[in-house]
Formats: structure tokens, sequence, C-alpha cells
């Protein structure tokens, strides 16, 4: 009996090690890296120069506590500022975090603004995390249920919508923020449109409202750009991140511009472990190797492969309903649950995910090269035509 808190539906397996974009399970077999720890492992699995970074600093000092200065803090802040356009950064430990504290800056922006019971437009299928303020932003009933009563000061929309959004300025004098992912991840790769967020940035500025887009998953290269949310030629006034920055070290960040970089101050917010020197020094890296190897050209590259591959292989398979996604976060949307496809990918020596129970999810290593985008898309174009094939065949007895 497994002592570990049954808090996942975990796969009965497990992984020894990696290099590059593969993977290793216990028992010896190889897999192609599809999914880099959910968008986590940028430089896919033993990229020498991190390891010797991170060898490099643990023999340094791993954590001095934020009672002092954090100079490799520092040097990341201008780093992201630098990437971003943006002002200031709050480090923490992971996106959970980042967007809890994003929230508070909306919340504590709209009091400083006279108003007593702030609002925040979020996101119908968003995903913010589990914790109990963003779980009730978050927009699945699954996420939320048995934690009820939800954190209130939420009013939910769907995406791409701007008629109401300019409906909403007219009738909610209490809106601080909107708040919303560029692309929905956990929701089913759902990309808010180029139009619809050059229209929020328009509406937020005459308004005084924050925007705040969610790049925890999205960002840091993965779609092509530094962020997301950069496709559209505009900057947020908050952007939580995580995931892809450390390489699979633990951190959270949350950049910001303008007025909302001064929100908190000391006393306001705060993270015993977040900003640690390992964490700086693991993003720092990174994000050089990013630069140095021109990782955003790569992500779009191979994006496009598999994108265009998958399209050329499917095309015309009944039960596809949709491919879309940008650079290498991509979903491909059939028009039934298809859960089943993790397992008969995972035997055929692919690792990938299915999210919103009908998007197959792929979010391969930056890393990638484009031999292994082709080769995603050979093993993985008939497990498809195969499992609609059989699931087509069983509706129909």
């Amino acid at each position: 009996m497994s002592h570990v808190m049954n808090t996942y539906a975990r796969q009965n397996f497990a992984l020894s090690h990696g290099e590059g974009a593969w993977l290793w399970d216990t028992e010896g077999k190889r897999y192609l890296d599809a999914l880099s720890g959910i968008a986590v492992n940028t430089l896919g699995h033993q990229h020498p120069r991190l390891v010797r970074a991170l060898e490099d600093q643990v023999r340094k000092l791993i954590h001095s506590s934020n009672l002092y200065k954090v100079p490799l803090q520092e040097e990341l802040a201008d780093k992201l500022s630098a990437l971003s356009g943006m002002d200031t950064v709050f480090f923490c430990n992971s996106g959970l975090e980042a967007n809890e504290a994003a929230l508070k800056i909306a919340r504590k922006y709209g009091h400083e603004r006279g108003i007593q019971r702030p609002e925040v437009i979020v996101y119908e299928k968003a995903f913010h995390g589990r914790s109990i303020a963003t779980l009730s932003a978050t927009g699945n009933e699954k996420v939320q249920k048995g934690f009820e009563p939800l954190v209130e000061g939420f009013v939910r929309v769907p995406l791409n919508d701007i008629h109401l959004i300019e409906y909403l300025s007219r009738t909610h004098p209490n809106i601080s923020a909107v708040f919303l992912e560029a692309i929905q991840g956990e929701g089913g790769i759902h990309p808010a449109q180029i139009e619809y967020l050059q229209a929020l940035r328009k509406i937020c500025d005459e308004k005084g409202w924050l925007l705040m887009i969610d790049e925890v998953q999205c960002g840091i290269g993965r779609t092509g750009k530094w962020f997301a949310h950069q496709w559209a030629e505009i900057i947020p006034d908050v952007m939580p991140l995580a995931k892809g920055l450390g390489g699979g070290v633990p951190i959270g960040a949350v950049v910001a511009k303008g007025a909302a970089a001064t929100v908190l101050g000391p006393g306001n917010h705060g993270s015993t472990f977040g900003g640690n020197p390992l964490a700086m020094r693991a993003a720092l890296e990174v994000l050089a190797v990013m630069q140095e190897d021109n990782l955003l050209d790569n992500a779009r590259e191979c994006g496009d492969i598999i994108c265009k591959g998958l399209s050329q292989a499917l095309a015309g398979v009944n039960g596809l309903v949709q491919i879309r996604g940008r650079g290498l976060m991509i979903g491909i949307e059939l028009d039934r649950p298809c859960g089943a496809l993790v397992e008969m990918a995972r035997q055929a020596g692919l690792l990938i995910n299915v999210t919103g129970e009908k998007v197959l999810r792929l979010l391969p290593p930056l890393i990638f090269t484009s031999s292994q985008a082709q080769q995603l898309v050979q093993i993985l174009s008939p497990l498809i035509i195969r499992f609609l094939t059989a699931s087509s065949g069983v509706n129909a007895a």
C-alpha cells in the first residue's frame, strides 16, 4: 500500500531518466517525450548546460530567504523585464502561486481606486490553479466541486466575445481587472484571438482595468514568441509565469507594469522559498540557452511540421474536429472522449496527454528536432485513425 495521498490518477509506470527529448522508464522502455512534464522541461532532459549550472549553484547556495538581497533575483528580474517590456517581478514557486499573487494585485488595485468589492472578469474553460481563490477563478466545475463556497468577486464570460466585455464595461462598475490565458491549456488548447486581445487592451486602458494574462503554460517560448500575448503586439499589466521558466526546477513569477508594478509593498505578499538562488540560476540558464540556440524559431518550425503533418495524415478522417494551437502548444480535438489514446501512445513509445476529455495535448520540449517532429506525426497519426475507427465501430454496433 502506498502512503502517497491519492490526488492523481497516475499511469502504471515510472520514469527513471531522460536525455534530450527521450525518456526511459524503470523497465528500460524508451519514449519520445511530447509532453515535457506538462510544458515544464523546456530544454528537455539532462541538458548539459543546465546540469552544469545547477551543480555549480548547489555547491554555492541553494536557499538564503528573502530577508536578504538575492543578486540572482535581480538579474532574472532584469531579464524578464527586458523580454516583456514590463517593470517589476515577484518570485514564487509555481503557477498557482503566481496566479494567486495576480488576483491579490487585482483586489488591492481595486481597493486603491475606491472599489469596496472589486470584481475580476474570468473565463469559461479557464484553468488558473487549485487553491481556493484560483479554483474559483477557474472555469471548470469538476475542479470546484466539493470545495464550495467559492471565493466571490468573479464575473465569468466565454472566450473571444468582445461584445460581452463591452457590455460589462458599461454595467459593472466594480470591475478592476480582466484575467485570462493567452491560450487556454487545461481547457483544451483554445487561443484567445489576436483581435480579441487587442480589443481587451483598449477597453482596459479606457476603463482603468488591469489586463492580466496568465502565461503559466503558454509562456517562455512555447508558442514561438517569448510570451503568447506578443503575437497580438500588446503588453499586459500583470503576467504570471511558471512551468517552462525553470526547465524543471520549481519556479513562479509575476511580472507587472505601470500602476500594477507598485501595488504590492512590504508585508502585502511573500514566499519563503520564492526566488531562491537555485531556481533563479536555473531560469537564467534556461533563458540564455533559449536565446543562444534560437529555440523560439525552433518552436515555430517544429510546431509547423507537426500541425501540417497531422493535418495531411488525418485529412478526411471522421471524428477529427480541429487541430489548433501555436508553436509547440498543440491540441487535436476529436468528437469523442479519447483518454484511451494516452496508453495506446505509451505502448507505441510516445508520451502525450488528454485534456478536456476530447483533446490530445502536445507540449514537446523546445529542443525538439525536425526529425523528432516528423517521428511524432508518424507514431500518432495511425493511432488516432485506429482509435476513431474502432470506437466508431463500437458506437455503430
